[in-house]
């Protein structure tokens, strides 16, 4: 009977170890695997930092590419005009929803490091601005807005720079546990 007993916990023990392993790295470990290799093609298996530094360009791209071929079809200021800047307005909301896991996984990456969140904040508000201005103004000319469509990458490229410096400057953290002190017997 006692073997039966110790046999079953010793079963209960090592099923309750494997889901809390299961559990404790499923967050970290997994984090990024529904993220599609074209929002992060040489990244998706890395950091989720990694994963959403190069998704940022890699989206605006992509999109802004979307918007040159409305502009290519139907002009400068006929790119917007009634359902002409569908296409683009589609590229904004799928990829607000495609870089979102990997967004949420390089803030929970730097939790613990205020400056590198507010920076990964910052450049997902660059991006989403970016993303909102790739529509062509009324009186813009074409140059311009060649110009003013590229200058996001210059923004991206700075700001990326410097969440890879903080990355880099920060040491990992180690807990340090202090011993318990036991009470002394009298």
């Amino acid at each position: 009977m006692c073997r039966v007993l110790t046999f079953s916990f010793a079963t209960v023990f090592a099923v309750l170890s494997t889901i809390a392993y299961g559990t404790l790295t499923a967050g970290s470990a997994y984090a990024l695997d529904k993220v599609d290799t074209y929002i992060c093609p040489t990244m998706h298996q890395g950091s989720g930092t990694d994963c959403f530094l190069e998704a940022v360009p890699q989206t605006y791209t992509m999109c802004r590419q979307i918007k040159s071929i409305e502009v290519i079809e139907f002009g400068l200021t006929g790119a917007q005009e009634g359902v002409n800047g569908a296409k683009t307005d589609g590229c904004i909301d799928k990829h607000k929803l495609s870089i979102a896991r990997p967004y949420q996984a390089a803030l929970r990456e730097s939790a613990r490091n205020k400056t590198k969140v507010q920076s990964l904040h910052k450049l997902y508000d660059t991006w989403l601005e970016s993303l909102t201005r790739l529509r062509p103004a009324q009186s813009e000319t074409d140059e311009a807005y060649k110009l003013r469509v590229v200058r996001p990458y210059g923004d991206f490229n700075e700001q990326i720079k410097t969440i890879r410096e903080l990355a880099e400057a920060t040491p990992p953290v180690t807990v340090k546990r202090s011993a318990k002190k036991t009470p002394a017997k009298l």
